[in-house]
């Protein structure tokens, strides 16, 4: 289907002239002429914004809304999402979106893993696909940033990535040193870092929450991608503001989200609770195991002491959930009894003990599977 679709010729010119020009003028430029620190700073300094404009713009605030903004951080997203060179706020997140609501599904999922590595890369960008109606963003419409952005997108692109990098190396006294760079080389490097997450992170890595689709989390693609990376994840609660939920998960995004919510820059900050979470990967490794069990028809009675131990765990998940919201509810409520508040807190710390000690025998349960 996709490869009968005509080639949108100015895409195919833009991810075709901008890698031959960083491959062939970036050096030559080096060896002639030289990149300076000053050169380097602004290099680094818009590949960090336009990736970070992407993916706590673009993908975390307005495709999935996962928080809001003030106007001052939804103006900064707009102009750097710009000079990304992605498109509009608007036509990203409508494929985006459509993305999430069929994802692998090749009729309609704009960059479905299905049709393959080079398809979900960048095949999609270059042939023409189904036309947007934009019936799923709407809601975004009714933002005048947005609005002004998606007007105003192909000047501002043209402002951000070669006006105002050829005006920086004019003042510098170097006028092609920072194009090059903070231009040229910056966009390339931008836009497969993106493309990486459709395709790199739909074929390798892990799926801890959910088996439904092809997304995986990819540790090594989180590096380049300001947290992007666990991919897995983000399917299973594309609602929540962070990819990398673990603290020492790289997710700059997530960082930078919660460091504006302290300044009043960012609010309504929304993410899963601890239990969703625990009960996506208790039922994905349940029928991981199981499924190795059916292999094993003599297993029938391992089977069945599984999902004994599963109900288990789902039942005290459960139950330290209730207790631990009825006790939060009582802190508040200065009329309760101080007995009821302490009597809740050890009900509360008492459930957390079984429970780690009941997910401590369900990891060696699935261990002692995988040995045998």
């Amino acid at each position: 289907m996709t490869q009968k679709q005509p080639l949108l010729w100015l895409n195919v010119i833009i991810l075709t002239l901008t890698p031959l020009a960083a491959a062939i003028a970036v050096p030559l430029y080096a060896w002639k002429v030289g990149f300076d620190s000053y050169e380097w700073l602004l290099f680094g300094v818009f590949m960090i914004l336009t990736g970070l404009s992407i993916t706590a713009g673009y993908h975390r605030l307005w495709s999935h809304k996962t928080y809001k903004a003030n106007f001052f951080v939804r103006l900064f997203w707009a102009i750097w999402g710009a000079c990304s060179l992605q498109n509009s706020i608007v036509n990203w997140s409508t494929d985006h979106r459509d993305h999430h609501r069929f994802v692998d599904d090749n009729e309609n999922d704009p960059y479905s893993a299905g049709l393959g590595f080079w398809h979900a890369h960048v095949g999609w960008v270059i042939r023409k696909g189904k036309d947007r109606n934009y019936d799923n963003v709407k809601d975004l419409m009714r933002d005048p940033i947005v609005r002004w952005q998606h007007k105003h997108y192909l000047a501002l692109a043209i402002i951000t990535n070669a006006v105002v990098p050829l005006l920086l190396g004019y003042f510098h006294g170097k006028l092609w040193g920072v194009f090059l760079l903070a231009g040229i080389l910056r966009i390339v490097l931008n836009h497969h870092f993106t493309f990486f997450i459709n395709s790199a992170a739909h074929f390798w890595g892990n799926r801890p929450y959910s088996t439904d689709n092809s997304a995986r989390d990819n540790t090594l693609m989180a590096l380049f991608t300001y947290g992007e990376g666990y991919h897995n994840y983000h399917h299973r609660f594309q609602y929540d503001y962070r990819n990398g939920i673990k603290w020492w998960h790289f997710d700059p995004s997530k960082w930078l989200i919660k460091s504006f919510s302290w300044v009043g820059l960012t609010s309504h900050l929304k993410s899963p609770s601890k239990i969703q979470i625990e009960k996506a990967r208790l039922t994905v490794q349940f029928q991981a195991a199981m499924a190795r069990l059916e292999q094993s028809p003599e297993a029938e009675d391992m089977r069945v002491y599984l999902e004994k131990r599963y109900q288990q765990c789902l039942v005290s998940l459960n139950e330290w959930a209730r207790v631990k919201r009825e006790w939060y509810q009582c802190k508040k409520k200065a009329f309760r009894a101080k007995l009821d508040h302490v009597e809740l807190r050890s009900r509360y710390l008492e459930l957390k003990y079984t429970m780690k000690s009941q997910r401590s025998q369900w990891r060696m349960l699935l261990a002692e599977l995988a040995v045998t």
